[in-house]
């Protein structure tokens, strides 16, 4: 199988079998960093140049060392420091880089459709990094990768989403992907911060009663943040209320499946969204998560870089 396009920007455009392509091809090269030369020459002679224009650790990392594996020439831009804070354009910023002649571009921007948008002004490769409250189709499919190292099954699966849904790119593309390989999700939060369910055609997407019906029948547990930067305080009356309605606790935990997988995309507000005691007691995937981001990372710019090179 091949991935028949030269970007990833939304898990809403891809097809289960796409998303299955891209979790075996990361699967593989999750094996080169188990070894002790964590390097091969898949990429040598490529340039990727990664453009952050919010705040990221996991996500910029993990890009980084994903080049770096498969010997990519890999250049990170440091926004506070170029034309931007001059008042250059994105299309102008990209236009000058594109000029360099660069293979792939990762892009994370405050703005939706912002990847879209570049992807459509540019020859080189581009990958969602994430987009406003639009996706992180990555975020999704090391997430996809997490779930599908311990549960074979997905169609009998049932994903509780749990937090800030509204403003949340990984939420969205988690929804369109774990329901598009044939999950059942369930979505519990604060009325002011549950999306419209018509948005992702409803039929396998449902909203929870309560926080102990969204855990007690799940299989996977994903939390979300409270995104601060994104004005969710003015969503909800206090954190206090929203740490004793939307927290997972010990208590809640004990009520799900002993085998229940529990992901955070990070960063964690501990004792906000989960309790610390959780994380320290190693109850989480989250670590795992983070491991398998650089597999999947790797396998989205050999799969994109290679169908440039195939038809480039």
């Amino acid at each position: 199988m091949s991935f028949q396009k030269k970007d990833l920007i939304s898990i809403k455009d891809l097809s289960a079998s796409d998303i299955n392509y891209f979790v075996e091809t990361a699967k593989e090269f999750k094996k080169i960093s188990l070894k002790d030369i964590k390097k091969v020459p898949t990429l040598r002679g490529k340039t990727v140049v990664n453009i952050f224009y919010e705040p990221s650790t996991r996500t910029r990392t993990s890009f980084e060392i994903a080049q770096k594996r498969l010997s990519a020439d890999s250049l990170s831009i440091a926004i506070s420091q170029s034309s931007v804070v001059k008042g250059e354009s994105l299309k102008d910023t990209l236009l000058n880089l594109e000029a360099m002649k660069p293979d792939a571009f990762v892009i994370r921007h405050s703005e939706s459709g912002a990847a879209h948008f570049i992807s459509k002004i540019t020859k080189a490769s581009v990958v969602n990094a994430g987009d406003g409250i639009n996706e992180h189709p990555t975020q999704c499919l090391l997430d996809i990768m997490t779930v599908a190292e311990a549960k074979k099954d997905f169609k009998s699966l049932k994903v509780a989403i749990i937090g800030d849904i509204y403003h949340s790119r990984v939420a969205r593309s988690d929804i369109y992907g774990f329901s598009k390989l044939g999950a059942e999700i369930y979505l519990y939060a604060p009325h002011s911060l549950l999306p419209r369910i018509t948005e992702y055609g409803g039929g396998k997407v449902f909203i929870a009663k309560s926080m102990e019906e969204a855990v007690k029948n799940a299989d996977v547990i994903i939390m979300l943040r409270i995104q601060k930067e994104r004005a969710s305080y003015y969503f909800i009356p206090s954190i206090e209320e929203y740490r004793n309605f939307f927290r997972l606790t010990p208590e809640l935990l004990s009520k799900a499946d002993k085998k229940v997988m529990v992901l955070h995309p990070g960063p964690v507000n501990r004792d906000v969204e989960i309790s610390g005691s959780i994380i320290n007691e190693n109850k989480t995937h989250i670590f795992k998560q983070v491991e398998n981001g650089v597999a999947v990372r790797m396998a989205c710019l050999y799969i994109l870089i290679g169908y440039q090179k195939l038809n480039g």
